[in-house]
């Protein structure tokens, strides 16, 4: 007699590993599927249990997948796409859109926009892959990529580029005791940097910023490293020092006064963000109505920028 497979997790754990996984964050899984933080965390430590397999690393600043973690991974998302876009077909529903972009993209870019699409395309699930990695569209099942770079991915459709300067908090530039009107200023304060190993993207540094401005580089009081840009930019906000920022990603932080461009100068980087569809995101209508929303969106950015 052959023997019985071995039971299937339960989907909830797989759709709780599977949020956690794309976002590399229990917390913002959790806010997507409307659970407790703790609620996600169980579901991924059960999981765990079941298949007898660490899945994930947990870092100070999130998580990272173990080798199984990724295996299972690429499972479960194309799994879950598979029966949503059966249960959307059954129903005359257009299918769920998955985007992948970088975490900074995604959470100073892109998500504050999207509200502005579901309200006129309330039939349509955007979901998104926060993640450094340059993913196979096709086989991890994704719809589009928004990728981050100086050269142009085959295929893609450019979107905008890339302007630097130095960005702050307001409440720096009020401290009389730490001026910061010049560039020699900054030697009053902290910068802040982003530091990534796991991606081969040139990131903007201090030392390239002072010698595009052609002046002489100064000793800050301190300088404090994160992984993420989002991560740099939360410290400016919070007033922790200052950050390289990037325009048209902060546009609408510098238009509402949450940050500030104490110098006038800003510098062009050779780098820019860019569109690329999956092939077998061609076939959905929804998938025309993003890549057509998400161009005009690009277009209003650049306008602003200028």
């Amino acid at each position: 007699m052959s023997e019985a497979p071995r039971r299937l997790p339960p989907l909830d754990l797989i759709k709780g590993f599977e949020a956690a996984a794309r976002l590399s964050n229990v917390t913002l899984a959790a806010d997507e599927l409307a659970l407790t933080q703790s609620a996600v965390s169980r579901q991924v430590k059960a999981l765990e249990e079941h298949l007898g397999a660490t899945l994930f690393v947990r870092r100070p600043r999130g998580l990272e997948l173990t080798a199984p973690g990724r295996r299972y991974y690429d499972a479960a998302a194309r799994a879950l796409k598979l029966l949503r876009e059966a249960g959307e077909e059954l129903r005359g529903a257009p299918r769920t859109l998955t985007v992948t972009t970088t975490p900074g993209f995604a959470s100073l870019w892109l998500i504050p926009r999207l509200a502005a699409f579901t309200r006129t395309h309330r039939d349509i699930d955007v979901r998104i892959s926060a993640t450094y990695d340059t993913l196979d569209l096709e086989r991890k099942a994704v719809d589009f990529a928004i990728r981050y770079g100086a050269a142009k991915p085959a295929g893609a459709v450019w979107l905008f580029g890339e302007r630097l300067m130095p960005v702050a908090s307001p409440a720096l530039l009020a401290d009389p005791r730490r001026p910061l009107q010049a560039p020699a200023d900054l030697r009053h304060h902290v910068l802040l940097q982003i530091e990534n190993d796991r991606t081969s993207v040139p990131w903007m540094d201090w030392a390239t910023w002072f010698r595009a401005m052609g002046i002489e580089e100064v000793k800050p009081a301190g300088v404090l490293r994160f992984e993420r840009y989002d991560e740099v930019i939360s410290a400016a906000l919070a007033g922790q020092g200052v950050a390289p920022g990037g325009v048209p990603l902060l546009r609408q932080h510098l238009r509402d006064g949450r940050l500030v461009a104490p110098f006038a100068r800003s510098i062009a980087t050779p780098r820019g963000y860019y569109l690329v569809e999956a092939a077998s995101a061609a076939r959905g209508g929804a998938a025309a109505d993003f890549a057509r929303w998400i161009k005009a969106e690009a277009a209003r950015a650049k306008v602003a920028a200028g």
